[in-house]
């Protein structure tokens, strides 16, 4: 019988900045999101003081003035090539596997093995490999691994890894699992949910399937549904790719001029271009949204949404940055101070999968983008991230003495680590 095993990074973005910072260890310590603007992650001490997930750092600032708090900011260079270590540890131990996020990857294991003692093992592995504490949920579908998960992550006694392996185990996970923490069971669900008394797992999986059907008519709910109560019916391409790529931040100041704006799109674009690549698919339709900050009552306000559909699908960074800036021309309007913008990539399919368009661009000029595309992505991975950048992507800043314009990223991270594994001018120095 086959079995599936996730592997969750614990921490994810604090235990990357563990590994080269020991002195955190057992101290509060938060990651920030771009520009510093709210936490996006804490460790196990911040969640102890009343720390929350979305919290804006200058309140955190405010609230728990006198606590001893690192704050950290945002260092996604980092985050990847440390979770990408992480990878390459499963993908020795488990040849079957798919990444679902930045810090989870699922496997596909076979029951001939000591299921248990596998995943003691190689969460042992990866500790001592890469100094990431993981936790791993094993059950007979996704759903109830992720389940799994959640109780190898809280309670020690599991060490590190938590086998669901038979129906008493299954009811017994489910009678004290909350029905919001339930995977494919969104805010919006458990509250109607809660509406008809239904507080846990198990009070969801043993209502009939008829009802389940005829109360919400949702197909991902009734797969929930099926999966609590033990079926395997989540494909594993459902979880593969995802089916829109966004990428979007707010400012540390407001913008009111098209040029500032052509520059963060071109960044955001370029973003989405890259996690298109990463999981060789691409997009057919490219869109903008802006908005001014809502928080300013004494500002006018203004949000809008505009989208390009492709000739021919790409990935290229140079294909969807010039689609965006279509779009966002469409969508600004002038004399608005705008606070946050982003780029949403959808029609997502596999690199290859597509026929080209009779009347698209051609080939050639079509091979010419993959291979500037491929050498771009060859040096960032190797020197570094953002080493090669569109032109775009930069933005322009007067010198000192105003005669000079100069080209820099301008993204606020003032609380920003190093990166010694990918960046040999910030390389860790013993003397």
């Amino acid at each position: 019988m086959k079995y599936y095993g996730i592997i969750d990074c614990d921490n994810c973005y604090v235990s990357c900045e563990r590994v080269f910072r020991p002195d955190l260890e057992h101290r509060a310590v938060v990651v920030l999101s771009n520009n510093d603007g709210c936490v996006v992650a804490r460790s196990n001490e911040a969640k102890a003081l009343g720390i929350k997930a979305g919290m804006p750092f200058y309140q955190m600032k405010q609230q728990f003035a006198g606590f001893d708090i690192t704050a950290l900011s945002s260092n996604y260079e980092l985050y990847g090539e440390m979770t990408a270590r992480v990878v390459s540890l499963i993908r020795k131990e488990a040849p079957h596997y798919f990444r679902y996020s930045i810090d989870e990857c699922f496997v596909v294991l076979d029951e001939s093995s000591d299921l248990k003692q596998w995943g003691e093992l190689l969460h042992q592995k990866i500790k001592r490999y890469v100094g990431m504490p993981v936790s791993i949920g094993i059950a007979r579908n996704k759903t109830l691994a992720k389940m799994a998960s959640h109780f190898a992550k809280r309670y020690s006694g599991y060490r590190h890894c938590c086998l669901i392996d038979s129906d008493s185990k299954r009811e017994k996970a489910l009678s004290l699992y909350p029905i919001n923490e339930v995977w494919g069971i969104g805010r919006r669900y458990s509250a109607r949910l809660r509406e008809h008394g239904i507080e846990t797992a198990l009070d969801f999986a043993q209502r009939s399937e008829s009802w389940v059907n005829m109360t919400f008519r949702n197909i991902v709910l009734m797969r929930t549904w099926r999966e609590l109560n033990g079926h395997d019916v989540v494909p594993d391409e459902h979880l593969s790719h995802k089916k829109s790529i966004c990428t979007s931040r707010s400012f540390a100041a407001n913008i009111s001029d098209l040029p500032t704006l052509h520059t963060h799109v071109a960044n955001f674009a370029s973003r989405c271009a890259e996690k298109l690549r990463r999981q060789q698919t691409v997009a057919s339709v490219v869109g903008v949204f802006i908005n001014t900050n809502t928080f300013r009552d004494d500002l006018e306000q203004y949000w809008n949404f505009e989208e390009v559909r492709l000739a021919t699908p790409s990935s290229s960074s140079l294909t969807i940055i010039q689609a965006a800036h279509s779009a966002l021309e469409r969508v600004f309007r002038r004399g608005f101070e705008y606070k946050k913008a982003g780029v949403i990539v959808t029609g997502i399919s596999p690199d290859g999968a597509i026929e080209q368009d009779l009347f698209a661009t051609d080939s050639a000029k079509e091979q010419k983008l993959r291979q500037l595309d491929s050498a771009i992505d060859l040096i960032n991975r190797r020197i570094g991230s953002e080493t090669v950048v569109v032109g775009s992507q930069q933005y322009a800043q007067k010198d000192a003495d105003g005669k000079h314009t100069t080209f820099a990223a301008s993204l606020k991270r003032d609380h920003k680590s190093k990166n010694p594994t990918t960046r040999w001018s910030e390389i860790i120095k013993l003397f």
